[in-house]
């Protein structure tokens, strides 16, 4: 008797073992090839695990149970082996036409091909990036694709992506929207060849069943309230419903076909008890009066709360600052910029300028060509550290902070020292719309050597930015506030900004660092330094 044994497979480079969420099949059911059996979990995503031939199901791993990658969790008894004895044995002799039914019945099984099954996987989608989330399926599960067609799109913590077909044929999604993989991490699969060759095989012979193997009653009843209850709720979603108490009923799955999510099952309430309904008080029974001025106030509707999952945007972000904070010797130094000269000179020409350039004139193509300029005369502040080894710069590649509907980017203004006036603000202009639609590549966002970000936007007075890692330092600007300075001898009423320097005091001293602010300043309180490039 043939048996094909199932092993854990290999489900992402880090992860060694994986946990037995649900089995949608029972021991000895009848099983399809790639019809899903169970479900896996690891300490990263929730997996499907498919059978790997017609056949018979024989568990040998139990739910709850953790194996290693390469442990054996199943076998399936070959349909071959398991209908060898009856395929001779006719059902009925009653009329020569139905004792030839099994000819007939045979040569399409023995014609008809196994469907090969493709495996997407999350591609490689830049060097720095380790997962993505799923952030829509464009097809439903079942559907027909095309090669090349767009079946959903990716999100990591950069960009957006989308992924074509690799084939045409049935699609089969093996994880649900919201769901975050890791790169390598099995997505969809795609049946192509000859999916209906079993459904053609019935039908042809719709006439003779009684040739034609069919699963016993039980089996198929366990298999639908096994498809009504626990088919549409992941392994895990499965078990924070069942720690809150919740019937995945009560909930509305967000996944593809209704399938419900893990953050579905994070973000379900428990249904609140109805209130009893107020009984009138028995006639003529004293003590029963209502008292209103004793009666507790309602809490119903004042006290809520919600939760959401975080993006994969936001908890690299948290990761990565936090990573900065603990890996480096940060530190910030302050200075004020008088910002009169640059205000003066932006009222003299911007509109010439938008006239001839088609762009307006803002702060940030100052403070930029300032940055490139000190950069130039204090290249340690454009290094950074690899290791033992400390690498320079000979170029400066500004990174821009932005603020996008996806949260903070940091798009990149290639050899800025190279660039105009013009051509930084054409830049900035080019990149900032493009962070809004959601359509910057990963080329745009990485190998910056210095970055700068304006909190003044949003009102911030003073600020201490975190270094944009693996740079050395970062630039923040603020609001622009007029106050009293004084001014060969006088007090007057200046447009003052505050300016603040974070840098890796492992790589750039006190006197580098001070310098180099102290630089940007006279750069930008004496704007003709930057037209002269003096």
């Amino acid at each position: 008797m043939a048996e094909l044994e199932i092993k854990v497979p290999p489900v992402g480079e880090s992860i060694s073992e994986v946990t037995i969420g649900t089995w949608f099949k029972n021991e000895g059911d009848m099983v399809k090839m790639d019809e899903v059996i169970c479900g896996l979990d690891s300490d990263k995503a929730t997996f499907e695990l498919t059978a790997e031939t017609d056949g018979i199901l024989h568990i040998k791993a139990q739910e709850g149970d953790t194996l290693a990658i390469g442990d054996l969790i199943a076998t399936i008894e070959s349909q071959a082996s398991s209908n060898g004895a009856a395929t001779p044995e006719p059902a009925k002799q009653d009329t020569p036409e139905k004792k030839e039914a099994p000819a007939p019945a045979a040569q399409p099984a023995a014609a008809a091909s196994p469907s090969k099954v493709i495996e997407m996987k999350v591609p490689t989608v830049g060097e720095s990036i380790t997962e993505v989330t799923i952030a829509s399926w464009n097809k439903k599960d079942g559907d027909h694709v095309e090669l090349d067609e767009i079946i959903c799109e990716l999100e990591s913590d950069k960009a957006t992506f989308e992924l074509p077909a690799e084939s045409a044929g049935t699609l089969r999604i093996v994880a649900a929207e919201g769901e975050t993989l890791e790169i390598g991490a099995v997505i969809c699969r795609i049946e192509t060849g000859g999916t209906g060759s079993a459904t053609a095989s019935s039908t042809g012979n719709s006439d003779k069943t009684t040739t034609a193997p069919e699963v016993p009653t039980l089996h198929q009843s366990d298999s639908d309230d096994i498809s009504a209850n626990s088919a549409h709720t992941s392994p895990v979603a499965a078990k924070i419903l069942a720690e809150k108490g919740i019937d995945p009923k009560d909930v509305n799955g967000t996944g593809a076909g209704g399938r419900i999510t893990k953050e579905d099952a994070l973000n379900a309430q428990k249904s609140a008890p109805k209130p009893a309904e107020a009984k009138a008080p028995p006639v003529g029974v004293p003590g029963n009066a209502a008292t209103p001025e004793k009666a507790a106030p309602s809490a119903d509707g004042e006290r809520g709360t919600r939760r959401e999952k975080m993006s994969s945007l936001r908890k690299t972000i948290a990761r990565r600052l936090v990573a900065v904070k603990n890996e480096t010797a940060m530190l910030t130094t302050f200075n004020e910029v008088d910002m009169k000269p640059i205000m003066d000179l932006r009222a003299q020409f911007k509109d010439k300028f938008k006239e001839k350039h088609e762009v307006g004139l803002g702060f940030m193509s100052f403070f930029t060509k300032a940055v490139c300029v000190a950069l130039q005369d204090f290249p340690v502040i454009n290094a950074y550290m690899d290791g033992d080894d400390v690498v320079y710069n000979d170029f400066c590649d500004v990174s821009i902070a932005v603020s996008s509907p996806r949260g903070l980017v940091v798009p990149v203004i290639r050899n800025a020292e190279k660039l105009s006036f013009a051509g930084i603000e054409k830049e900035i202009v080019r990149l900032a719309t493009r962070a809004r639609d959601g359509k910057l590549g990963i080329d745009e966002m990485t190998g910056g050597t210095f970055t700068i970000t304006n909190g003044g936007i949003f009102g911030s007075m003073l600020s201490t930015p975190i270094i944009n890692a693996p740079q050395s330092a970062i630039l923040g600007m603020h609001n622009i506030v007029e106050r009293a300075v004084v001014v060969k001898g006088e007090i007057v009423i200046r447009p003052i900004m505050y300016v603040a320097l974070s840098y890796d005091h492992r790589t750039i001293d006190g006197k580098d660092s001070v310098s180099f602010l102290v630089r940007v300043k006279q750069l930008l309180e004496d704007p003709a330094r930057l037209l002269l490039e003096l």
